[in-house]
């Protein structure tokens, strides 16, 4: 039996746990993306702060540790745990992460929760199939068994470490075993936040008095001084400074391609793919809120985002144009362009645990195309002696240099030129470009080369 009721409409959800229930069962059988079903349960719902945060630290958590707790229910579970109806699964996949990760919650507490929920929602007995395999995986705790890493590196990977198994095997080609398993343990932490300070309005002395003022402990930005890794998550988007714009939420990785880009005071800049416009609005920074950036975006949602950014962050040299990137068209020409293209995004599972479980090989045959068709239109737009560059936020060559080598190819007239010359070395690889990885630098995975027309 696989019933797949919707009980959505009705209030049966409720709480935490119902809610992270609820919100994987969408995800099971959507493309909806995990940030954009938590945000509208948060803010539809009248929970604490407190339990806000478990509501995110558990569905993350669930789906961060997927290919694990999954791993541990089919071995406990008679029959086939894939076509278990979607309430119970979820039930139980919520309380194993409980379980398995979190201390604060006892044990016996976790399961008679999903008990309770799953008799509300399925009668009796699924209540009792769920707690009998929830108190067996209990007993057993200690002894739980995964694929043995000598007969099967890549099985126990990717069961043990939670990441598709297609995936390791292309990263334990690419990559020797240590780096590999040191890359899943790092893709595996939760978050850290990091702000970038808005110089427009406070120079970065002044920010760090702010941080102090409020005890907000910090470490600054290894690579890039205008950036801030905090200690611990916070709201730090109800802080007063937020709304006054004195710094925003970025990643210190999205901050090297604008380094690399070499923008000034007087240069006219291209930020091809602008939304949601934390590059533009460093760029700004960068060139002293002087100079002209025009940024780009096809979708009207993403462009109210865009102005929103800007606005708060009293950016005054941009300016936001809705248009189809490839059908773009300035008669000027550009002195700087930033293609900071789609990609597949795997750099970034710290933060987006979903997306090692949306992508497979194929996107990234499709990716390519519409990056390298970015490129070269990026290229048409930029003036004799003018410079590119080309960003990613992935660790997939075939995203990466492998595009940048195909453009060269048919592209004679651009070099590629050594990222070193311009941003901290121990960022750049054998090829001259940037390449961040989780395990290695502490920042989410990502790429960029610049291109200069010769």
């Amino acid at each position: 039996m696989n019933d797949v009721r919707d009980y959505t409409g009705l209030n049966l959800y409720q709480g935490v746990r119902g809610l992270s229930v609820k919100i994987l069962n969408r995800i099971d059988r959507t493309d909806a993306y995990l940030d954009k079903m938590l945000d509208i349960e948060i803010k539809n719902s009248d929970l604490s702060g407190q339990d806000k945060a478990l509501l995110f630290e558990i569905v993350h958590g669930v789906i961060r540790w997927l290919g694990r707790i999954d791993w541990i229910l089919t071995g406990f579970y008679k029959g086939q745990f894939s076509k278990c109806i979607p309430n119970v699964k979820n039930a139980m996949r919520v309380a194993l992460y409980q379980i398995l990760f979190l201390d604060r919650v006892p044990d016996h507490a976790a399961v008679n929760e999903a008990v309770n929920f799953v008799k509300k929602l399925q009668g009796q007995k699924s209540a009792d199939l769920t707690n009998a395999v929830l108190r067996n995986i209990i007993r057993n705790k200690d002894g739980i068994r995964y694929p043995k890493p000598d007969d099967d590196l890549a099985g126990y990977f990717s069961a043990y470490y939670s990441h598709p198994s297609w995936l390791v095997k292309r990263w334990l080609k690419r990559y020797d075993r240590e780096f590999t398993e040191n890359l899943l343990k790092a893709n595996n932490q939760k978050p850290t936040l990091t702000l970038r300070v808005n110089t427009n309005k406070i120079d970065i002395e002044e920010f760090k008095t702010l941080l102090q003022k409020v005890d907000l402990k910090y470490s600054q930005g290894e690579f890039l001084p205008e950036f801030f890794k905090m200690h611990v998550l916070s709201n730090i988007t109800d802080w007063e400074y937020f709304a006054k714009g004195y710094f925003t939420i970025q990643d210190e990785s999205t901050g090297v391609p604008c380094k690399l880009l070499g923008a000034n005071e007087s240069t006219r800049v291209l930020d091809l793919c602008s939304a949601p416009g934390g590059k533009a609005a460093f760029l700004s920074n960068i060139m002293k809120n002087r100079g002209e950036i025009i940024a780009l975006d096809k979708f009207a949602g993403r462009i109210k985002i865009l102005e929103s950014n800007m606005q708060r962050l009293a950016v005054d040299n941009v300016k936001i144009v809705e248009a189809d990137a490839l059908q773009f068209s300035d008669e000027n020409g550009f002195d700087r362009i930033l293609i900071d293209v789609p990609c597949s995004g795997l750099g970034t599972l710290t933060k987006k645990p979903d997306i090692k479980w949306k992508r497979d090989i194929g996107d990234f045959r499709k990716l390519a195309s519409l990056q390298l068709d970015l490129l070269k239109k990026g290229a048409s737009l930029l003036k004799n002696d003018g410079v590119l560059v080309y960003s990613t936020c992935t660790i997939e060559p075939d995203e990466n240099y492998n595009v940048v080598q195909k453009f060269l190819t048919e592209h004679p007239e651009f070099e590629l030129q050594n990222a070193a010359e311009f941003v901290p070395s121990n960022l750049v690889d054998e090829n001259g470009c940037v390449q961040t990885f989780p395990n290695k630098h502490g920042l989410d995975g990502s790429f960029s080369a610049r291109l200069k027309r010769k």
